[in-house]
């Protein structure tokens, strides 16, 4: 029987490459139920966005800075999401999604410093050495940076479930850096495009999961923030069971997928795709999607770890483009 990671495994997976993907909660005794898919209402209204020095954003954590920061270093790839939306440039990154051509591309993507240590242990001095006014990072991954970068530079841990949250993050992000315009702009066209999504929804039944090997997870909408669309736009009958939940590959074959999203996280050595890994075991062909030829692999940096409103405009359109 093939399942889902152990909590070790999970939890490691999780913070290493996306940070906290799968918080919930259920019981992992609790089958999957299938959700009354919600009805088009999407607003596409944008209040306007006022230019501040203090804000206190969608987790109420309160951010304040002397003046409109210009030297912004980014911890994860939120950050990178939200200031391409606005026309900024990150001062330094520690991830790879503004290499996607529909960032800043590889060619100007290799003029942003990256700070070494890696995701889960960026080092502070590089951080520093940056002279940032603003270093955004993952809460529960970065939040331990925050003693050590007190006094030097204002700290921003976010901490994004839903794509609301992501929405509220970007027009935060907006007023503190003064681009007002463009934040309301970028809400306006990731609204729209999910709005217009959601009139149209599939009637297949979808699925993402992630993972390096044979233990994969299962992104469920109460804390994946490209899997908190899904509900709007196709059948997505999973739940998240919490961190000690899991789902068994019995499971998803009794589901009757439609169509499978695979995100391959790559660590190490590891080197392949999910899907191909997944693909020894013999109760994965039985799977429709599998039979039929609908598993997509997608760009992890994009599905997994952007979550701002460029990467799930990139997210609905390739989503929509395999449910027709």
């Amino acid at each position: 029987m093939l399942r889902s990671p152990s909590r070790f495994v999970r939890s490691w997976i999780t913070a290493a490459l996306v940070g906290s993907v799968l918080a919930g909660c259920g019981s992992p005794d609790e089958p999957a139920t299938d959700e009354a898919r919600p009805a088009a209402r999407t607003e596409v209204t944008v209040e306007p966005i006022k230019a501040s020095t203090e804000v206190t954003d969608t987790k109420g954590v309160k951010v304040a800075v002397k003046k409109e920061p210009e030297r912004i270093v980014c911890l994860f790839a939120l950050c990178d999401d939200i200031l391409t939306e606005l026309g900024i440039v990150p001062t330094a990154t520690n991830s790879a999604l503004l290499s996607h051509p529909r960032f800043l591309g590889e060619e100007k993507a290799k003029k942003v410093d990256v700070i070494p240590g890696g995701f889960i242990a960026p080092e502070v001095e590089a951080i520093l050495s940056h002279k940032p006014d603003l270093v955004i990072g993952l809460g529960d991954t970065h939040g331990k940076l925050a003693p050590a970068l007190k006094g030097a530079t204002t700290f921003w841990p976010m901490q994004p479930e839903t794509w609301e949250d992501s929405v509220g993050y970007l027009r935060d992000v907006a007023a503190l850096t003064g681009r007002t315009a463009e934040g309301e702009k970028a809400e306006k066209t990731f609204r729209t495009k999910l709005a217009k999504t959601e009139k149209a929804p599939s009637d297949k039944t979808a699925l993402i999961i992630y993972g390096s090997d044979e233990n994969f997870g299962v992104a469920t909408p109460e804390a994946d923030v490209a899997a908190s669309l899904f509900p709007k736009i196709a059948r997505y009958p999973w739940k998240s069971r919490g961190v000690e939940g899991s789902y068994s590959l019995e499971e998803i074959l009794a589901r009757n997928v439609d169509v499978l999203f695979v995100e391959t996280m790559s660590f190490g050595d590891a080197d392949g795709k999910l899907s191909e890994k997944l693909a020894e075991n013999p109760l994965w062909s039985k799977i429709p999607a599998v039979k039929n030829g609908d598993v997509h692999e997608v760009d992890s940096e994009v599905w997994a770890k952007g979550r701002g409103t460029r990467s799930l405009g990139i997210v609905l359109d390739e989503a929509t483009a395999a449910l027709r």
